[in-house]
């Protein structure tokens, strides 16, 4: 940029000073004739959008395609990528705020380029887009309406997922013009659309079309200001009518006695009207002042959130109202602190001491002179003149004693940023509040889209934000258009990104293997730390052992169990346990999850695993949950059957077992029918079910005392158990009598203090004492506690006296009842020694 005045380029609209900027120069071929292309501009400085309008003759040049193509140029006029076009005519083309390209076809096909690669999605509008077809089409930000033939409205809000919905029905009539008011600036916050039907404005909604009673139209272009307050209308007759979007107040009215209808009518920010022609523009500011620039070409108008673009073959301008900063320095005549400030600075380069003067003069009002020229310098595309404001803010803040230098540093950061990707190698002429709207992140989603990347590393590591994105997408190109081999972009992408932290090798293997190159995209998943971002890649890649290996190495049961379920649903399961081979956890978890949700498939992996004690046991478990005998019979005999090829010791002794349980099944049986509800207290209950030794015991309680020996000696019931299972029935059923038989006996298999102990808990101490005696191998001393505790104090005592203790026997003294204290006494002086 050039030192020449910073006022050269303004020009006085009524009060207001506009400057037009020129930004490049030498855009466009000479050739490209821009008068027959439908030209859709990205806000924010981005990219601009040609295609040629089939409705219009063109020049023949036999050395140009005839192939229809959508070009992607930079505001410089670099081309950055031409989009070959097969789907029939465009109604609509139009940016997204994050630099998409919208393309709308007349048949409703939406298609969103996302990356200015040609890469894109597309969806339907629907409604009766296809029957009726597009007619136009109109943008925001953030969506887009359709119009249809037939007058209907088709709203798009959202491009991330996109969900046409139809507005409210408009009249039939002809549609002179109409354009829409954001969400963000309706009191509905839903998009409104404004037609020019007949003579008046309809306002049209998701619920009504409402006429605002207007009766000056037709009008041949509605245009609405970039903050939704203001609307502009055109007349046929020449007039520009500005109103507030409530068509509540009319804030001018100006007449541009035009014989011809101009091309085009854009707002240039909040505060003028553009109306352009084929190479004349006339800005209409406040209270009608008038401004009129002429060009040699055709020009465009590409509007923006602070001012429009102007767009021939020649140059690209910036046309906006000068900033207040600005203008309160620059100004003829100036006076206000911060132009003393920056003529004080100027002073001080030439070492004059007028500057320390000019300092003083301004004194009391130099922290706002500081924060001026900050501001200002921000709004300047000349170099020159920023390094001169930030100069003068420099000096005036070094006089402040406090002053915080953040505004400062922060404006220095912007500008550098700002610069750089000014440069016609670049094409983003950004302002800087398109750059603060824009945010930093999405300006380096930009330079990566244009496969910028160094100059987005350098930008991201100055600014501090991740760089492992634009890495990725780096490797992502690479390994998609790389003419090398496998192993030689495997190896330059692995170089290149080992050592940077956060980078996503499963993006940049997805790539590689959308593209065809699966070898690769297993290759880079080998440098991906993350398995829960290796495995779902790997399993859409049909490298399914390797992505079970993948989850088991992770020690992530969740991410096994994913792996494990999507190869149950794809295998046959012969497969399946072949993956499971030589893979102990994997195995173990199908087994547990089986387990407990499918019995059939563990079954089956008992099987294939040569498990067959293991599906025996399964079998056996689920014979013991059955009521039915013939059906507990049959599972144990399937479990029996599962063991037979086994030669395994233990298999062997299973497969026993199994076959005495199959006896004790039919014996449970028989004694059901013969028994069943007849016996005394056993209503409901039954002997199927039972285990060997409660079989047992049951008949002993109930009194079948030779079926229980008899079932004792089929099955080799140890005579140990059979005594305290014979114990516990006769206790049971209160027989004291054969109890008492039994006392008789000279010796038992399990001692006799079972019998006492049991006796007594059942409350029969008369008996329990008759066992006492029995039991010999106990002491005197425990053998007088146990006659105690049947009551028999004196039995006791004649056990102490047998021992010889003294102070047992005095202990009894408190235990004895009035009528044996006495005996007590003799039996104590018995054992006390004579004096």
């Amino acid at each position: 940029m050039s030192n020449t005045s910073p006022t050269a380029d303004w020009e006085l609209c009524g009060a207001i000073y506009y400057r037009k900027t020129k930004v490049y120069d030498a855009i466009f071929d000479q050739d490209l004739e821009l008068e027959n292309h439908l030209i859709a501009g990205a806000p924010y400085g981005g990219a601009i959008a040609l295609f040629r309008d089939e409705d219009k003759l063109r020049t023949y040049r036999g050395t140009q395609s005839t192939k229809p193509s959508i070009d992607l140029y930079s505001l410089a006029g670099r081309l950055l990528r031409s989009i070959n076009w097969d789907k029939g005519p465009i109604k609509g083309l139009g940016w997204s705020d994050d630099e998409k390209l919208l393309v709308i076809t007349g048949d409703g096909t939406v298609r969103c380029y996302y990356d200015l690669q040609g890469d894109f999605t597309q969806f339907s509008l629907g409604h009766g887009a296809e029957q009726h077809g597009v007619k136009a089409c109109r943008f925001w930000l953030t969506g887009f309406v359709a119009l249809l033939s037939n007058n209907n409205l088709i709203a798009v809000s959202q491009y991330s997922d996109p969900r046409p919905r139809l507005l409210a029905i408009p009249p039939k009539a002809d549609i002179h013009s109409w354009t829409v008011i954001p969400p963000a600036y309706t009191l509905s916050r839903s998009v409104e659309v404004l037609l020019a039907v007949n003579d008046t404005i309809y306002v049209v909604d998701s619920n009504e079309a409402e006429d605002r009673v207007l009766t000056n139209g037709p009008f041949r272009y509605v245009s609405v200001s970039p903050n939704g307050l203001y609307v502009t209308l055109y007349t046929d007759d020449g007039k520009v009518w500005v109103i507030t979007s409530d068509f509540q107040r009319k804030i001018g009215e100006y007449e541009s006695k035009a014989r011809t209808m101009p091309k085009d009518v854009q707002w240039c920010g909040n505060d003028s009207v553009l109306l352009a022609w084929e190479d004349e523009v006339h800005m209409i500011g406040p209270d009608g002042a008038l401004l009129k620039y002429y060009y040699d070409g055709w020009v465009h108008l590409l509007p923006d959130i602070d001012g429009v673009r102007l767009i021939t073959n020649d140059v690209c301008e910036f046309l906006q109202k000068v900033p207040d900063a600005t203008e309160g320095i620059f100004k003829l005549g100036s006076t206000s602190p911060a132009s003393v400030l920056l003529d004080a600075e100027d002073q001080l380069e030439k070492k004059s001491s007028k500057a320390d003067d000019n300092i003083q003069l301004i004194r009391s009002n130099l922290p706002d002179a500081v924060s001026a020229c900050v501001q200002a310098a921000g709004q300047e595309y000349s170099i020159h003149w920023q390094k001169q404001l930030l100069k003068a803010a420099s000096f005036g803040k070094s006089v402040l004693d406090l002053y915080s230098s953040d505004d400062f540093v922060d404006m220095c950061e912007k500008l550098r940023v700002l610069n750089a990707v000014r440069d016609y190698r670049i094409g983003l002429p950004l302002s800087l509040q398109q750059y603060q709207r824009l945010t930093p992140e999405k300006l380096i989603q930009r330079l990566i889209n244009r496969h910028k990347y160094q100059l987005a590393i350098r930008l991201s590591e100055f600014l501090r934000i991740p760089t492992n994105k634009i890495y990725v997408h780096w490797a992502c190109q690479k390994v998609r258009n790389s003419a090398s081999d496998e192993d030689t972009i495997n190896h330059a992408v692995v170089a290149k990104l080992a050592s940077k932290r956060g980078i996503s090798f499963e993006t940049i293997a997805r790539a590689a293997y959308d593209e065809g190159r699966s070898h690769l995209a297993t290759q880079l998943l080998n440098h991906e730390s993350r398995a829960g971002r290796q495995v779902p890649l790997l399993l859409s890649m049909e490298e399914d052992e390797i992505a079970l290996d993948k989850a088991l190495e992770s020690g992530d049961t969740d991410l096994v169990f994913f792996v494990l379920l999507h190869l149950k649903k794809k295998l046959p399961l012969a497969a399946f346990f072949r993956v499971l081979t030589n893979r102990p956890v994997a195995t173990a978890l199908v087994e547990s999850s089986a387990a407990a949700q499918d019995k059939d498939l563990l079954k089956s992996l008992y099987y294939q695993d040569d498990r067959p004690l293991d599906g025996a046991n399964l079998l056996f478990g689920e014979a013991l949950r059955q009521t039915a005998p013939q059906t507990k019979s049959d599972k144990i005999k399937l479990a029996a059957k599962v063991l037979s090829d086994s030669k395994d010791a233990t298999s062997t002794l299973y497969k026993s077992t199994c076959q005495e349980a199959q006896a004790l099944i039919r014996f449970q049986d028989t004694l059901d029918r013969e028994i069943g509800d007849s016996a005394e207290g056993t209503s409901g209950q039954r002997f199927t079910g039972l285990s060997l030794n409660a079989t047992l015991l049951r008949l002993l309680t109930l009194g079948y005392g030779k079926r229980a020996a008899k079932l004792q000696s089929e099955f080799r019931v140890p005579e140990k158990t059979w005594w305290w299972l014979r114990l516990r029935g006769l206790v049971a059923k209160r027989d004291w009598g054969e109890l008492e038989t039994v006392s008789q006996q000279r010796k038992s298999p399990i001692g006799w203090e079972p019998f006492f102990n049991e006796i007594l808990g059942a409350g029969n101490q008369k008996l329990a004492g008759a066992f006492v005696g029995k039991c010999t191998g106990l002491t005197a001393q425990e053998r007088a506690e146990m006659y105690v505790k049947c009551g028999m104090v004196l039995k006791a005592g004649e056990e102490l006296v047998k021992a010889r203790d003294l102070e047992g026997l005095e202990g009894l003294k408190g235990k004895a009842r009035a009528a044996e204290v006495g005996e007590v006494e003799r039996l104590i002086a018995q054992v006390r020694p004579r004096r």
